[in-house]
């Protein structure tokens, strides 16, 4: 096996195997505290989707790009405005999550807002390491961050239970420990190279803002459903059911480094013609895949969810289908997303998701007569479908671009 190949192989095994201790992981809390303790959990989960979006994803693709091209001095020179960056952001949501804790976390203690904050903060670290490793083309050593991260909180939360520890305030200082995989000093070593005269912060903006927006109508049903009006129950139940269909989303994602690196190098090397026939075959598989998602979540979709997460988590088969069928499409986005980041285009990737955002927004409130639980599953597939269509639009157009610029 050529090192590439281990290398890929490597990224999917960490893959699979952090996305199934994830898993296991909201499993343990769910079957240890109930849907309705376990419920300000579901949230700060939420919070560390957001915090990925937000800093783990740009921080690791703009680290990773700008080490390969040999620009190092770019990240550098970035690292004290993307640090105050970094603090102030995670101080405003803690402000925030402070000013709702009775919403989002039914408490009035500053427990969970405190949390919020430590995770922003760990989240952004891991970015930085996993984007120093990938730069440095250590792919195996990002696959060990992947398990690493949902192995110790598995651990931790274990650990909890077995000690009849049942606070759900532990169990998301569990969560919050995660991060600490982030803290490691060789992975942090970005080689003092030439500066490209890049804009770091522009690219980091715009790419922070399409992923945020992107996660925010991937796993922010929980979150809307809660401000909808929606029982402790539902919210979990609505967690959980994301969780588990968006299991080949975070196989995907954890790739991104490889899919990031080929993307780009056809890019650079005018291999449009290749990127022309992915293009073709991922229509093709968005169809597929979003016809037997909608179809197997309708079927399967509410046992399964009693199986792995026990008894007091139920959606109706209808709900079920269409969360899978949107779980499927944003597999499709992701994709779409990397590949217009990979051709410069991290505005335009933004200003696709925020439409996307607003047709949803739209859809939430056409969809207000039915239950909370119905109105947030259909605004997310509507959502993603916007995205689907926008982000095409704007990879065909930047395809037409790059092509123009080397003729």
């Amino acid at each position: 096996m050529t090192p590439e190949r281990r290398s890929s192989a490597a990224l999917a095994y960490g893959s699979v195997v952090s996305g199934l201790l994830a898993y296991v992981l909201f499993a343990l809390i769910t079957r240890g505290l109930g849907a309705t303790d376990a419920a300000p959990v579901s949230v700060l989960w939420t919070q560390w989707a957001f915090a990925g979006a937000a800093f783990t994803f740009p921080l690791q693709h703009w680290i990773t790009r700008s080490v390969v091209a040999g620009q190092g001095g770019d990240v550098r020179r970035a690292v004290r405005p993307v640090a105050v960056l970094v603090v102030t952001v995670a101080l405003l949501l803690g402000l925030l999550a402070w000013l709702l804790r009775d919403r989002l976390f039914h408490r009035d203690d500053a427990w969970f807002p405190v949390l919020v904050v430590l995770l922003t903060l760990g989240s952004a670290a891991v970015g930085v390491a996993r984007g120093g490793l990938a730069g440095q083309g250590r792919f195996a050593a990002v696959a060990w961050s992947l398990v690493a991260e949902n192995g110790l909180r598995c651990v931790l939360v274990g650990a909890l239970l077995l000690a009849d520890v049942r606070d759900p305030v532990a169990h998301g200082v569990c969560l919050v420990a995660g991060s600490l995989v982030g803290c490691w000093p060789p992975a942090w070593r970005i080689t003092a190279s030439a500066a490209g005269g890049s804009r770091p912060l522009a690219f980091l903006g715009g790419a922070a803002t399409a992923q945020l927006v992107s996660q925010t109508v991937l796993t922010g049903g929980p979150v809307l459903l809660a401000l909808l009006g929606g029982s402790p129950r539902e919210v979990t139940a609505m967690f959980a059911a994301l969780a588990l269909f968006r299991a080949p989303y975070t196989v995907v994602l954890g790739a991104a480094p490889q899919v990031t690196h080929r993307v780009s190098g056809h890019a650079t090397s005018g291999g449009h013609a290749t990127l022309r026939l992915l293009a073709r075959r991922l229509a093709v598989l968005t169809v597929g895949g979003l016809a037997v998602a909608g179809v197997a979540g309708a079927l399967l979709g509410p046992a399964l969810l009693r199986l792995v997460f026990g008894a007091t988590v139920e959606v109706s088969r209808v709900q079920a289908g269409v969360l899978a069928a949107g779980c499927a499409l944003a597999i499709t986005n992701l994709v779409l997303l990397l590949a217009v980041l990979a051709l410069g285009r991290a505005a335009s990737a933004a200003r696709a998701w925020v439409v996307a955002l607003v047709v949803g927004a739209g859809a939430a409130g056409a969809l207000g007569g039915l239950s909370a639980l119905g109105t947030t599953a259909g605004a997310f597939l509507v959502a993603e479908a916007a995205a689907t269509a926008a982000l095409t639009v704007v990879a065909l157009r930047s395809l037409g671009a790059s092509e123009l610029s080397r003729a």
